[in-house]
């Protein structure tokens, strides 16, 4: 059975040349970075050439690069850390109503220990308008943090815009770019933010390490106790292997960034056309163009995403009805909801992410087999019985 792999979202198969540049690293420059031996020098040198790609693919500088276990381990310290730091001048954070649950679930862990939250609404597209956020600020805020591009529908934020407003208050603003490096343009000073996160795996690199950007001056208090690791901000002996996997997969996301782009744009809009054209009563959510290349999410009436998911498995395509994170919740899509959908039509979601390697052939096949998919189910469907 052929195998097609349209969930890019959730995370991506590594590249070859990714594992190449990570090999040597397990065997011949083993050694511990913090140790002034040579296998620690050794170690040391890829660790700080690593750090250097990072930096250099965002506009920063090599010191504001810290690395860390993933995105959720990044946003996690980029709020709790500010939180924490600036407690004393305030207590009021700032975020959206569509964040990922590593925004989201932290935001409620600080709410619990006594931080106000403000989780300013989006519009139909799910994009957040900055005069929500300039409306929201009040003298006790200290920190805005909203995500780059939307996971589940691929809606891009007006960071840029956001973060101009954040600058002018003098408010620390961070943003989650997990879905966005390596897609997007992600330079940190057009984009007016203090933080940024950002995650290997989405790139084609490997599972397990990330990174926080923090611009020099941000004032930040460390999450982990223990050695004097990434400059005193995150503890541990670093995972030399991935940052140098990592580093690899952000090199090659940035030769290719707008070869890949420009092929994505035009397969999402030839798979949309398509199912938009066979399917009756099918919506396609989230902004038509302010949108990620790859990302195409829609809405079956009558039948759940969830069940599409499984019949397309059985014929080999692998796709989504929400982001990973949250899959093991039954309940509807957060973002979808806040979005206006009803917990019906959000049930009904299905989201396929494609990437680098996807082909014509493949979106063919694909939308060769849904609409036998869609309408087998909903033949099952009572909704549907009534409806008709």
């Amino acid at each position: 059975m052929r195998r097609i792999y349209f969930d890019h979202s959730a995370t991506t198969p590594v590249l070859p040349e990714v594992v190449e540049a990570m090999l040597p690293c397990f065997t011949q420059y083993f050694g511990n970075a913090s140790e002034p031996h040579l296998p620690g020098r050794e170690a040391k040198k890829l660790l700080e050439a690593s750090r250097e790609t990072v930096a250099r693919a965002i506009g920063a500088h090599s010191e504001e690069i810290i690395f860390t276990s993933g995105g959720t381990e990044s946003d996690n310290l980029a709020l709790k850390g500010v939180a924490e730091a600036l407690s004393k001048k305030g207590n009021h954070i700032i975020t959206s109503s569509i964040e990922h649950p590593a925004i989201g679930n932290t935001c409620k862990y600080l709410q619990r220990r006594g931080f106000e939250i403000t989780y300013v609404p989006v519009d139909k597209y799910a994009i957040v308008d900055p005069d929500h956020v300039a409306a929201a600020i009040t003298d006790r805020t200290i920190l805005i943090s909203i995500m780059h591009a939307n996971n589940v529908v691929g809606s891009i934020q007006p960071i840029a815009e956001i973060g101009k407003i954040a600058r002018e208050r003098g408010i620390i603003f961070h943003t989650d770019a997990v879905q966005s490096f390596g897609t997007l343009e992600t330079d940190v000073g057009e984009l007016n933010v203090d933080l940024m996160s950002m995650s290997s795996h989405k790139l084609h690199g490997p599972k397990g390490v990330g990174a926080l950007y923090i611009r020099k001056g941000t004032k930040l208090t460390p999450q982990m106790q223990g050695g004097e690791h990434e400059r005193r901000r995150r503890a541990g002996t670093e995972n030399v292997p991935g940052i140098v996997g990592f580093a690899k997969a952000v090199e090659i996301a940035m030769a290719e960034r707008e070869e890949k782009v420009e092929k994505l744009e035009e397969l999402r809009k030839y798979l949309v056309a398509g199912v938009l054209e066979r399917i009756e009563e099918v919506s396609y959510n989230g902004h038509p163009e302010k949108r990620l290349p790859g990302n195409a999410n829609f809405s079956f009436k009558y039948i759940e995403g969830e069940s599409v998911v499984l019949q397309l498995d059985m014929v080999g395509i692998a796709v989504s009805s929400g982001s990973a994170c949250a899959s093991a919740s039954l309940e509807p899509s957060h973002v979808l909801l806040a979005m206006g959908l009803t917990a019906e039509d959000a049930h009904g979601s299905l989201r396929v992410t494609m990437g680098r390697s996807n082909t014509k052939e493949e979106v063919d096949y694909f939308l060769e087999v849904l609409p036998e998919v869609v309408g087998k189910l909903r033949r099952m469907s009572p909704l549907y019985a009534q409806a008709r």
